[in-house]
């Protein structure tokens, strides 16, 4: 499948903003873990970071994921899709005099199926922490559907 998007000033408005929120994401845990994610970098699952429409994507796998996702927009059978939404699965609190920082969840996408709000993340692993995180979501969240898709990041 060929992108038919040459940088994000050319996607669809509800998808530009979101897509400039991804790179100042990913630019921001760059930077924090003064680790270059150049295109052929790989990660410690093995996968290897990749670009579509000008945004960058952990793996391969995910990046095909997303353009999967496009076309199920495009046909109709989904809708309000997004980019990285971030739940918060617990809030910052103090306590003793320190302040602990929110846990939050940054699925990869979202979006509206059969008035259904679904949160998706592509897993070729699934963490212990990932693990963690989802039986909070779940618990938080019961409104909301999870899916995991398990496949290769490449």
């Amino acid at each position: 499948m060929t992108n038919r998007y040459d940088s994000i000033d050319e996607l669809p408005p509800h998808l530009r903003e979101q897509a400039r929120q991804k790179l100042n994401a990913q630019e921001k845990r760059k930077s924090q873990d003064n680790v270059s994610t150049g295109e052929n970098k790989r990660s410690k699952y093995g996968s290897k970071t990749t670009e579509a429409d000008g945004i960058k994507f952990a793996s391969k796998g995910e990046s095909r994921r997303y353009e999967v996702l496009k076309q199920q927009q495009a046909l109709g059978v989904i809708s309000e899709l997004k980019l990285q939404p971030v739940y918060e699965l617990q809030p910052t609190f103090r306590k003793n005099g320190k302040t602990h920082r929110s846990i939050k969840y940054i699925a990869d996408f979202s979006y509206m199926r059969d008035g259904v709000e679904v949160i998706e993340d592509f897993k070729g692993y699934e963490t212990e922490k990932f693990k963690i995180k989802r039986k909070l979501f779940e618990y938080k969240y019961p409104d909301k559907k999870l899916e995991v898709i398990k496949g290769k990041g490449d």
